[in-house]
């Protein structure tokens, strides 16, 4: 199957949208009036923790050389002050995308160039990413999110890993949920992949994995969607169906589309609830850490329902 995602980037591009300085990409469809009708989606108060624990039984198993975090004390108590008080503190090393994750508008590239026709020597080993950098989206990821559950449509807890998702499934999943998305929205993509990490290895789940094909590009594209994260490694299917390619649905959305996209998002007692209640439409907060010159960003979203 080729996947000719040049011509497809070309036909969906954001670049110069938003003008030639834009480091937001589709994240500008959250406007203050999308943030503030999705603030009355939190109508019982009820919280889901979306993230992974970050620690050393993470997913990780060396791919692209990320490794799982390094948690390490730097003062266990001593010494104590003579009025009998003492601190312990401590720090950690990690590769930002090592869990629950953004991955920011430098992160992906093709033919020499970033989104926004930013050229990717504005990255480097030194400076980090001096376009694009994951700071710029600290305060633009909040809005209405929309759980789409494309393992509960087919009746399964999880999809096979080399199930590809389809537009068709996708317009499937909201008539079956009663949901519609909508300009400026967050879709969450429930796959049931979590459980494969949670029940089986790291390796399982990071080798292989269901998801977005290339053709759900388009989908999004039309809706005007703002950003998407998926309970998987990495949102689209893998292996892809392109032998020759590796992962065309990151160049389309990130490159191209300037598309912010979620990884590894943990979405099961999300799923449930909203399976439960019917309804599939929340308050998302999931800010970017505010790291400088970075390319994704770690991070522990919350849906409120």
């Amino acid at each position: 199957m080729a996947i000719d995602f040049r011509a497809l980037g070309c036909e969906l591009s954001n670049w110069g949208r938003w003008g030639p300085d834009d480091e937001l990409g589709t994240l500008n469809f959250i406007t203050p009036a999308h943030v503030a009708a999705a603030a009355t989606l939190a109508r019982t108060g009820r919280v889901f923790d979306l993230g992974y624990t970050l620690g050393a039984n993470g997913p990780q198993i060396g791919m692209g050389g990320r490794i799982n975090p390094v948690h390490l004390m730097s003062v266990t108590g001593e010494p104590r002050f003579p009025d009998g008080g003492g601190f312990t503190d401590d720090f950690i090393f990690m590769p930002l995308q090592c869990a629950t994750q953004w991955d920011g508008l430098a992160h992906v590239f093709y033919d020499d160039v970033c989104y926004n026709d930013v050229s990717i020597d504005a990255v480097t080993a030194r400076g980090g990413a001096s376009r694009l950098a994951i700071d710029a989206l600290a305060r633009g990821v909040i809005g209405r999110g929309v759980l789409l559950d494309v393992a509960r449509l087919h009746g399964v807890d999880c999809l096979a890993p080399d199930h590809g998702i389809t537009p068709a499934e996708l317009d499937a999943a909201c008539a079956a949920q009663g949901v519609e998305v909508r300009d400026g929205d967050i879709v969450l993509l429930h796959t049931g992949w979590t459980r494969v990490f949670r029940d089986q290895s790291a390796t399982d789940f990071m080798t292989r994995e269901p998801g977005l094909t290339i053709d759900c590009c388009r989908w999004l594209h039309e809706r005007d969607v703002a950003a998407v994260a998926a309970d998987n490694w990495g949102v689209e299917q893998y292996p892809c169906p392109d032998p020759d390619l590796r992962m065309p649905v990151h160049y389309v959305l990130i490159r191209d589309m300037g598309m912010t996209l979620g990884e590894m998002f943990d979405l099961e007692a999300l799923a449930a609830d909203c399976a439960a209640d019917g309804v599939s439409e929340f308050l998302l907060c999931a800010p970017a850490l505010k790291i400088a010159n970075a390319v994704g960003t770690p991070l522990n979203p919350l849906a409120v329902k």
